[in-house]
């Protein structure tokens, strides 16, 4: 009788657990590993993907590269107006030329891409700045010329 009793304890039991489990896995129906679970839940990146984030950093870095030679060539053409010395009797064409390929040789291999921009927009606006300083203290020496020669 005892045998009897266990016998179907187990089978009830085994039945229970069966049910248990499948209505555990209906309910859960998730991954039993970590590899499983990464696999069903990260982005799976195909090779068209690559290719187009390949191209569009490309791109990218084609034009900031396009842009920074801009900007030096930008920095050459207005250091032209600087001719006269310094302090030590080198023009400050020199000077600025000099410092501007320094500046451009600390940043050659920059990669990312908000400094790059921070970096070309620091650029741009010291030149603009220079050559409006250079404008004003030329408009003031005119006046100052002119006013001389009124006196005489």
């Amino acid at each position: 009788m005892i045998t009897k009793i266990t016998a179907l304890n187990r089978l009830f039991l085994i039945q229970s657990l069966r049910h248990h489990h499948l209505r555990r896995q209906l309910l859960h129906d998730g991954p039993d590993t970590v590899e499983e679970l990464l696999d069903r839940h990260l982005v799976k990146r195909d090779k068209k993907d690559s290719e187009d984030n390949e191209l569009l950093t490309r791109q990218r870095l084609t034009s900031t590269r396009r842009e920074a030679l801009s900007l030096y060539r930008d920095i050459i053409r207005a250091t032209r107006f600087f001719m006269w010395p310094d302090s030590r009797g080198v023009l400050w064409r020199d000077v600025l030329r000099e410092n501007a390929r320094k500046e451009f040789e600390d940043a050659r291999f920059e990669k990312d891409p908000e400094i790059v921009t921070q970096l070309l927009i620091g650029g741009r606006d010291a030149v603009q700045s220079a050559l409006d300083k250079l404008v004003e203290k030329q408009k003031q020496q005119i006046e100052k010329e002119r006013n001389e020669s009124n006196r005489r």
